[in-house]
């Protein structure tokens, strides 16, 4: 009991900036942890539907939207959007391999990273803005937790692109079987207690992603980065909110 605690304190850790314990450093942590991400989209899941809840009688829904996309990039410190800001800007820079793995090394953003960071805010504010109120809570917890679990199947079934440096050579092939059955059953269970028959729908567009980007991924750098699992996170995110309004 004591080590799954302190995997799901590491998994909390990772993927959030919240003050948390320290707990030792293993090589295998990250990897073990991976389990509990979508765990962690359940929580700040959770937290935004409260917000919601408390403030949507005081604010109209822009100012309400702007006010949760704060909260979610505060809580991950930019986490994901770094990550889809570097990926976009290295596949859609770089002509091969070597090019593409370079620009991922480079911490500065370009146009392209700044193209697709402005448009995933401008996407997230929008569809938050108008994801249905009587849904909100099942669509954003879904979303949460559907894009962390994408991280799992892209590890199993992926290798690091850099198989000596940086986090994806951290989790990547790293991913036990046993956790990623864990992760995907307890992932579709939460999507499935929250949107009862329409389930399938966001479950199924989480899948299609995480294959075609994975897919990409491979065909590009022959694996995956950190930076990818940020970019495949984001998509996925939008995506989701995107099947809360379509024909909403």
């Amino acid at each position: 009991m004591r080590r799954l605690l302190e995997e799901l304190l590491v998994a909390f850790q990772f993927l959030t900036r919240l003050p948390l314990a320290r707990v030792p450093y293993q090589p295998d942590s990250l990897s073990r942890s991976a389990k509990f991400f979508p765990l962690v989209g359940l929580a700040i899941g959770a937290v935004v539907s409260v917000l919601q809840q408390i403030l949507t009688s005081h604010l109209n829904r822009a100012l309400l939207a702007l006010l949760l996309l704060t909260f979610l990039v505060l809580v991950t410190g930019g986490f994901h959007e770094d990550g889809l800001a570097d990926t976009a800007d290295a596949f859609g820079g770089g002509w091969n391999r070597e090019q593409v793995l370079t620009i991922l090394r480079d911490s500065r953003i370009g146009s392209y990273g700044g193209i697709a960071l402005v448009l995933s805010l401008l996407a997230r504010f929008l569809l938050l803005s108008i994801l249905p109120a009587n849904r909100f809570t099942a669509l954003v917890v879904s979303a949460h937790v559907l894009c962390r679990w994408t991280a799992l199947p892209l590890s199993y079934f992926l290798p690091p692109a850099r198989p000596d440096d940086g986090q994806g050579a951290r989790v990547a092939l790293r991913i036990s079987s046993v956790s990623l059955i864990t992760g995907t059953l307890l992932s579709f269970a939460i999507v499935f207690y929250l949107m009862r028959e329409g389930f399938w729908i966001p479950v199924l567009v989480a899948i299609m992603i995480s294959a075609l980007s994975g897919l990409y991924y491979f065909r590009r750098i022959g694996g995956v980065t950190g930076d990818c699992f940020g970019a495949t996170n984001q998509l996925t995110e939008i995506a989701v909110y995107l099947c809360g309004v379509w024909n909403a």
